[in-house]
């Protein structure tokens, strides 16, 4: 389903948990900052309104959006957190290259979650033009971050049901 024809706010099929004790980590790539730090703020905001205190949520940045997955592994194995959104934005170019840096990263936060311990969420936004990506980052899709908020929080709270 294209962005254009959802809202994660159609999505809601169950209310949004109360976070207020989970632990969310947040791995953002420097490249394409002027998207990432959108992004970035839209998932921090999101936390905060459903109870996440900003001492809760650890903030790590990596050069690039293939660097995720590392720094995303690491936040998991070592930043006693419950969750980690790893975010990114990949802007197709005249190479190849952005077929590889996708598939690299999807494939890898894929491997972490189907691995791991705590839940991994796939904040890359891959879009054809920066126009597009201004569009999921605050623009007038609305800002994806504040998706992944919603996501993280789902997820640590299916995994705490789950536990239970």
């Amino acid at each position: 389903m294209s962005t254009q024809n959802f809202s994660y706010l159609d999505a809601q099929v169950t209310p949004i948990p109360d976070a207020t004790d989970m632990r969310i980590g947040i791995v953002v790539s420097e490249w394409n900052n002027h998207i990432t730090d959108k992004l970035l703020e839209g998932a921090v905001q999101t936390l905060q309104e459903h109870g996440v205190g900003l001492p809760k949520i650890t903030i790590k940045r990596v050069p690039g959006s293939f660097e995720l997955i590392y720094g995303a592994a690491q936040l998991a194995k070592h930043g006693h957190v419950n969750a980690v959104i790893a975010i990114g934005c990949v802007v197709r170019g005249d190479t190849p290259h952005f077929d590889y840096i996708c598939e690299g990263v999807t494939r890898g936060l894929a491997d972490l979650n189907a691995n791991g311990s705590i839940p991994v969420i796939f904040g890359l936004i891959t879009t054809n033009t920066q126009e597009q990506a201004e569009e999921r980052a605050g623009g007038k899709l609305g800002n994806k971050g504040c998706e992944f908020a919603v996501t993280a929080i789902k997820m640590v709270d299916y995994a705490w049901q789950l536990q239970k």
